[in-house]
Order: structure tokens, then sequence, then C-alpha cells
């Protein structure tokens, strides 16, 4: 029973036994930190990347967005960056070369001459103004004058005619002159109705004319041959009516009254073929574009000069329409 009762009160024995085995890993957890910094660095150089090659205009579109995220515009092109940057490239070539300006249509000829023209007298003095006018006005009359004789050529009506028209530049101005060949006459004789061909070259002459911004001066010229009429009716009135007649064709042609500056009878007093005065080249017809610097009395209209040339006396317009020298 003893033996019993001291088993009972007995400690148990408990026997431990330690396994010994290697040291844990660490695990992956650096590659994650390390990725993110490696992230963050090429991030940044990205960032001055951008910052270095980028435009003024394409920086204020990156400041934009931040602002107003709907701000920039979406690109319609295929190359060239999207999203922030609208379309455009850092190349030339690119979606939207200019995200700010809209596009326009391309100038014609005749415009662009006109914007660089505007662009050049904006930053000349008074003298340099007169010269430049005076350089696009030549130009203006070399055309005026080879459309006029394109017309001619391309004509087969006219082209028969080609003679009886003469065009050339003047001190005055381009100066166009209908003359008398030899048995060909574009008036009737002693009067100043014209003929059918002669109406045709007034027509063609009208249409170049009208297209111009410059006054016109209108002249009629006979040979040296003495004339006498009814009624004391000489060279002089004959010149006048022939003149006269001239200006009712253009008008009729769609010339407005208010460029035509005169209208003059020279009679025999200005031979084309001075060594000749009966040459039936002498019988004439002149039609002069002015320049501007003898219509308005100054070049291209700007006087800056008090003492500048008043508007020739012979130039100036009169209530009538026909004048006598």
């Amino acid at each position: 029973m003893a033996s019993n009762k001291s088993d009972k009160n007995a400690q148990p024995i408990i026997i431990k036994r330690v396994k010994k085995s290697a040291a844990a890993h660490h695990g992956g957890a650096w590659k994650v930190a390390y990725a993110d910094f490696v992230t963050a660095m090429m991030a940044l150089f990205l960032l001055l990347w951008l910052l270095n090659v980028t435009t003024d205009e394409q920086k204020a579109e990156l400041a934009a967005f931040f602002i107003d995220p709907t701000h920039p515009k979406v690109s319609k092109v295929e190359s060239g960056a999207d999203g922030v940057l609208g379309g455009t490239s850092i190349s030339k070539v690119g979606a939207m070369s200019e995200m700010l300006t809209p596009p326009v249509p391309p100038l014609s000829r005749t415009e662009q001459q006109t914007n660089a023209s505007d662009r050049d007298l904006k930053h000349v003095n008074a003298n340099q103004f007169e010269k430049l006018k005076a350089e696009q006005e030549e130009k203006d009359f070399m055309e005026a004058s080879e459309k006029l004789q394109q017309a001619i050529r391309n004509d087969p009506e006219l082209k028969e005619l080609s003679k009886n028209l003469l065009v050339d530049m003047t001190s005055e101005g381009l100066r166009i002159q209908i003359v008398d060949q030899q048995g060909k006459p574009m008036f009737a004789s002693g009067s100043a109705k014209m003929f059918d061909k002669t109406q045709k070259l007034m027509t063609l002459v009208a249409k170049i004319v009208k297209t111009m911004s410059n006054d016109i001066s209108i002249r009629g010229h006979t040979d040296g041959k003495p004339f006498r009429g009814n009624g004391g009716y000489t060279n002089w009135e004959l010149s006048a009516d022939r003149a006269n007649a001239s200006r009712r064709a253009l008008v009729a042609n769609g010339v407005p009254m208010s460029k035509i500056a005169n209208v003059v009878g020279k009679s025999d007093t200005d031979h084309l073929n001075k060594d000749n005065p009966l040459d039936s080249k002498n019988r004439r017809i002149s039609i002069i574009i002015l320049k501007e610097s003898i219509t308005n009395g100054s070049g291209g209209g700007v006087n800056t000069n008090n003492n500048a040339p008043k508007k020739p006396k012979n130039y100036q317009r009169s209530r009538g329409s026909v004048q006598f020298p």
C-alpha cells in the first residue's frame, strides 16, 4: 500500500527533445523596396528629360492639366504623344504643332505679298515707304501688262490686232495705246466712231484697268495732217472726241467713273513717230494707268513732308469730261 501511495505523489518526468535546424531565410521584402526606389529614380529622370525637351506651350498645357484635367486637346493623328501633351510630339512632325493656336488655311500668293508688304512698311521711314510702294506698284504694272498681252495671244479674234496694241512703261505709269496701222484704222476717217475691232480692244483693256486701284488718263492723238471740218472742227476737237468715246467705251465695260482722272485731246502735238508726223501710228488713243505718286501728289499716298510736291495740275480732276492742253 505504501508503495502505491508513493507512486501517486511522485512528479512526472518530462523529456524535452530540441530539434536543431539551419537559420530561417529572411524572405524577398528587400527586393520590393529596391524596385520601388529604382522606379522612383527612373520617374525622376524621365521628368527632368521632359522638362528639358518640351516647349513653353507644352509646359503651359501640363500646368493647365493639373488645374483642369479636361483642358488638353485630344490627338486626332497617330503620330505624336497623347493625353497631357494634347497630341504634340517632341519632334516637329506631330498631331498638333501648335496647341494654343487653331489651324488657319494657307494664304494665297496675293495675300502673302500683301502681308509681307505690310510687315515691311511697319518698320521703315517715309523715304523707304515711298520706295517700297513704288516697287510694288511697278510689279503690279508688269503683271497687268503681261496679262493684257497674254489675253491677246490666247484670243484668235484679237490675235490679228496685236500690232494695234502697244504697251510700255513711262514716267507717268503703264501706258496702253491703241494705234492705227497702215490701212487698218481704229476709227472712221474724221470721226470718233469706233470700229468693232476697236470696241473689242477697249473691252480687253477695260478688264485690266478695272482690276487696278490706280486712276487713268485717256488721251486722243492725231497725225500731222491738217483736218478741217464743218464749223471749224479741227484735229483738236477730233482727238478730244475720240478720247471721250474711249472713255464711254471703258465705262460701259465696267471701269468706274471715279477712276478716270482726265480725258485730253492732244491733237498732233505728241507724235509717236516724231520723225514722220504723217505716220498712221500717230493716230492713236493712249490710256495711262497713272502712278499713285502722281495722282496723290506724294509717294504712295503718304505725305510726311510739308514740302512734298503738290498734285500736278494736269491731273487735277475737273467737272468737265474733256480737257484741252
